[in-house]
């Protein structure tokens, strides 16, 4: 991941797709902020909506799916009730049968970056839980690649 001042640059612009969210109430834990659970669940929720609306991954049918191999976050100042969150995502790196995302979290009207978080999926054929030979379908690759590259330094 990048080092820390490089994170801050990082505007909601320089992500390819965005999804919001209205935090809730009880997304806040006792320290009167967002938990830190809470960030992995929307980085699940914006990477998996991005693929069953762009990439026509059906996850409950589909006999390739996605598994988590890697996931971080760099949380760079807080966020809490009764926020909204705009959630921004782009790819750092496709693979074959991989794919390095990038999240960005930004709270509605505030410029700067609240966390960044980075989330691996590698790609697999349900049943073997294997990668398959042609690794993920044309349109994954396509759209997945139109989330590639961005203004910001990846």
């Amino acid at each position: 991941m990048a080092q820390v001042a490089e994170l801050k640059k990082r505007r909601l612009q320089d992500y390819g797709f965005h999804l919001e969210y209205r935090t809730r109430w009880s997304d806040n834990d006792m320290y009167d902020h967002m938990n830190n659970s809470v960030y992995y669940f929307l980085f699940d929720s914006i990477v998996n909506t991005y693929l069953m609306t762009h990439c026509k991954l059906d996850p409950p049918t589909s006999s390739l799916i996605g598994l988590v191999v890697h996931s971080q976050c760099d949380y760079l100042a807080p966020v809490g009730f009764p926020a909204m969150i705009d959630l921004g995502l782009r790819v750092k790196k496709l693979g074959k049968s991989s794919v390095n995302y990038e999240i960005g979290v930004f709270e509605r009207g505030i410029e700067e970056v609240k966390a960044v978080g980075e989330f691996v999926h590698v790609f697999v054929d349900r049943e073997s839980r294997r990668p398959r030979a042609e690794g993920m379908t044309a349109t994954m690759k396509e759209q997945l690649g139109s989330l590639a590259g961005s203004k910001a330094k990846l």
